[in-house]
């Protein structure tokens, strides 16, 4: 018989994110493993409803990693985006993509409100907003 793989438990939306403790000499796992990495697969994700990514519509707020765990803060556009399950759990998957990384934690806030000064220049090109 084939034994299922056995899988950490998933980290609840208002669990704090603690550092693990580790021994020295174990970081070379968790190494490779940055901000600039998380922002980057996060441009994989967008809202269904509008062609730029999370991170050029300015809804990622923070981005915090402590040994394997990363946690990010981000909003909506508003409060009433009916996408936002749907756009925190791809989030989450495209951040557990990342090697090294074994839970990962979307936070949805609204602090601050979200507005269209905080989407990028490149996605304001996208959008044919004004620069």
């Amino acid at each position: 018989a084939v034994q299922a793989p056995i899988l950490p438990p998933a980290v609840p939306a208002s669990a704090p994110v603690q550092p693990a403790q580790q021994p020295m000499g174990v970081m070379a796992e968790t190494a490779t493993l940055s901000e600039d990495l998380v922002y980057q697969v996060l441009r994989n994700c967008r809202d269904p409803e509008i062609p730029v990514n999370i991170v050029d519509l300015g809804l990622i707020y923070d981005v915090r990693i402590a040994a394997d765990l990363v946690h990010v803060k981000m909003t909506l556009t508003t409060q009433g985006c009916g996408m936002g399950g749907y756009i925190s759990q791809e989030a989450e998957e495209q951040i557990r993509t990342l090697p090294g990384v074994r839970a990962a934690n979307v936070e949805i806030v609204w602090d601050p409100p979200w507005d269209p000064s905080m989407i990028s220049q490149e996605g304001k090109r996208t959008l044919g907003l004004p620069e």
